[in-house]
């Protein structure tokens, strides 16, 4: 019975909703494990318990929690179609929620990096307004969009702070460090003289576009030797890990990086462990790899 339900099921998916052979087989090998992990019991009559559990008993094979979303997606399309078209009276699958991937680490710079990147002589008036680009993204953990669209208003040099737009137009206020300033300085001098409020310009005296600014720093980090692709979000992540290293100030550092949620701010913890075991693995003469 089982098998017959599942078959028009995979037949409603390659003949009604026109879906490839490979995807319908997948639904078909997800399906099918449905029915050997609850041993065969009748799919009409298993319920949310019998489903959990065979989850659980998928997890403890080892399956990433991707792979079991994609399985708990099967069985709930395979239900909403039974209990429309087959009779089922009820979808076991309903309400459950697949085991949370774990996010991947967001990729940083080390300070011998950042320090690597940002100690470049600087040589035309595009490399003068670059290094401020990047001083002022690493100094005070900019998102591209808050850094493109800052105004001459937006800074106070003397009090050494910016005022940014973030996400959901919130502004806040964020420091700005002595080499950051310095650099941003070092641009007003020879910044074109145009009407455009922005503070950083083109060539042309027009607000810098965020695409520019990618380009900008991939090449400025070709050019100083890095050997590893380098984006603006990897000087704010690089700003943050930095941060939280040196004070361990998770609420500060989720203020400066105007965070909504502190969860979103511990994700760097993370980071910080990884450089601490790393350290660990390096130092501790009974963490050392014997040679």
């Amino acid at each position: 019975m089982a098998a017959t339900a599942v078959e028009s099921y995979l037949q409603h998916l390659a003949t009604e909703r026109r879906l490839s052979l490979h995807t319908v087989d997948n639904y078909r090998r997800d399906l099918g494990g449905l029915v050997r992990l609850v041993d065969d019991m009748p799919l009409a009559e298993l319920t949310t318990a019998d489903i959990r559990g065979a989850i659980v008993r998928l997890r403890s094979q080892g399956l990433a929690a991707t792979s079991l979303a994609r399985h708990l997606s099967s069985w709930r399309g395979f239900y909403n179609f039974a209990c429309r078209r087959l009779g089922y009276t009820r979808n076991p699958c309903s309400g459950l929620r697949p085991p949370k991937a774990a996010k991947p680490l967001p990729k940083t710079l080390s300070p011998d990096a950042c320090t690597q990147l940002l100690d470049r002589t600087t040589e035309t008036v595009l490399d003068i307004r670059d290094r401020a680009i990047f001083e002022l993204f690493y100094s005070s953990g900019l998102r591209l969009s808050e850094l493109t669209g800052i105004d001459l208003d937006d800074l106070d040099l003397p009090s050494a702070e910016a005022s940014v737009t973030g996400k959901g137009n919130k502004t806040r206020i964020v420091p700005v460090g002595r080499q950051a300033l310095q650099a941003i300085r070092s641009w007003l001098q020879v910044r074109p003289t145009t009407s455009q409020r922005a503070l950083f310009v083109s060539g042309r005296g027009t607000r810098l576009s965020p695409r520019s600014v990618q380009l900008r720093l991939q090449r400025w980090a070709l050019n100083a030797g890095l050997a590893q692709h380098v984006h603006p979000h990897m000087l704010r992540h690089a700003f943050a890990s930095h941060v939280l290293q040196s004070s361990g100030d998770l609420r500060a550092v989720q203020e400066m990086l105007g965070h909504a949620s502190i969860s979103t701010t511990q994700v760097y913890t993370h980071l910080d462990w990884q450089h601490l075991a790393k350290v660990y693995d390096q130092a501790h003469p009974r963490a050392r790899k014997k040679s």
